[in-house]
């Protein structure tokens, strides 16, 4: 029986294993902003991006569902989108305060339902100045070999949408910091 799980646990991690070192596409979004780092990562390091790109883009995002956790490593998002009730579920893997850098995979939905075996979202805040920083927003995606010819993608468009409102939020709140 020890050896049947052995096995099974082995086959399952060489799989995963298999999927995580493909080789990864990127799409890749960048937008300065005139605010501090430490600002912009206190609105990108827990659920508030998500919350807030949610309320600006009703049209896009019908709705965001925390499904576990409280922004932090392991928090489960569900977005259903509007309309049409698609959806996209992720998980955060990775939420590193100094560096700056959140990483979600890709559970469910988005380019995984259209083609794709993986699907990364990492977010960097990187300071430039005191005062300014960069957004940067980058998609990590591999294709399974049978929709190649498809070429699906993800679709980075609403990751430089969030980075914009969050801009003008943070920007035009500038003076109440």
């Amino acid at each position: 029986m020890l050896k049947q799980v052995s096995l099974i646990f082995f086959l399952i991690f060489s799989s995963y294993m298999r999927a995580e070192s493909q080789d990864l596409k990127h799409l890749t979004n960048e937008l300065e902003v005139n605010v501090a780092a430490s600002r912009v990562w206190k609105l990108y390091r827990h659920l508030g991006i998500s919350t807030l790109t949610a309320q600006q883009l009703k049209n896009v995002i019908q709705n965001v569902q925390v499904l576990e956790g409280d922004g932090g490593v392991g928090t489960m998002l569900k977005f259903t989108f509007a309309p049409g009730n698609l959806s996209y579920t992720e998980r955060f893997i990775e939420v590193n305060d100094e560096k700056k850098v959140k990483v979600a995979k890709g559970l469910e939905g988005g380019c995984l339902a259209i083609g794709c075996s993986v699907q990364i979202v990492r977010f960097d805040i990187v300071e430039k100045t005191n005062d300014s920083c960069i957004i940067k927003s980058d998609i990590a995606y591999a294709v399974k070999e049978e929709f190649e010819a498809n070429d699906p993608k993800p679709n980075i468009q609403i990751l430089a949408a969030g980075a914009q409102i969050a801009k003008r939020y943070l920007e035009s709140s500038k003076n109440d910091a």
